[in-house]
């Protein structure tokens, strides 16, 4: 069962098998009905926080070969979606929980995964209790325009749990007016526990396993998931984002 009732989709994304320097991530098919078109994804080995400044060339520049890929679910975006074209870095709006910061780089895989300057990257997940802002509320959620490099950078909080589903942050990319790239975000289950046992996430009990009980993340989500960095507080982690 998905985060909207339905089941969930069969639809494919391409997400790019190799690894590069900078910190950690995730990424994972979301819950909802199928809204995306072909996508491509690339977790990041953990590294100093300087490596981050400047993203692994892409191949088609270096001469490498293209890297291997492999197929994934992808899926829609839920049910808590809110097109509010936030353009901000900062989305924690003063909620309360553990530092995050996520660094996301989006490459073209149909053009040797050259970067895409310009485009919009949307963010939205739980706090620390588990609720999404709806309504006029606003946390948690904003949007992002890559850099030159197909750069930017979040800074948010570890979310909570919530509904046996495994926790999670939704992400949209929108390279233009006529596509986009829906997904999601997973963490690794012995971080989370060890957030959960701090304020203010230990106001309730969290699952003993907060990743397993999801059939998503048991489908996908061993190649899906962030390895995060300490950062400070809290921690970081990057994706890269290949896009068709």
């Amino acid at each position: 069962m998905t985060e909207n009732g339905t089941s969930r989709t069969s639809r494919r994304t391409l997400l790019l098998a190799a690894g590069s320097a900078g910190a950690a991530a995730l990424a994972a098919a979301c819950s909802g009905p199928a809204t995306t078109r072909g996508a491509a994804g690339r977790p990041e080995g953990p590294a100093s926080p300087a490596s981050n400044a400047t993203p692994t060339a892409p191949a088609a520049a270096t001469g490498s070969p293209t890297p291997a890929c492999v197929l994934t679910t992808e899926a829609g975006e839920g049910p808590y979606y809110l097109d509010l074209d936030r353009v901000r870095s900062d989305i924690t709006e003063g909620r309360a929980g553990v530092p995050f910061r996520l660094d996301l780089t989006v490459l073209r895989a149909s053009a040797g995964c050259r970067p895409v300057p310009g485009a919009a990257v949307d963010i939205w997940h739980a706090d620390s209790s588990g609720t999404y802002s709806t309504g006029k509320d606003t946390f948690l959620r904003g949007t992002q325009l890559t850099d030159a490099a197909g750069r930017c950078t979040f800074r948010t909080v570890v979310p909570g749990w919530y509904r046996g589903l495994a926790p999670h942050i939704h992400f949209k990319v929108r390279p233009d007016r006529d596509t986009e790239t829906t997904s999601q975000f997973f963490f690794p289950e012995e971080l989370l526990l060890r957030v959960y046992a701090l304020q203010p996430y230990a106001r309730r009990k969290a699952p003993a396993h907060p990743n397993t009980r999801d059939g998503r993340y048991r489908d996908s989500g061993a190649a899906m998931t962030l390895n995060p960095s300490p950062d400070a507080a809290g921690y970081r982690a990057a994706f890269t984002v290949g896009i068709s």
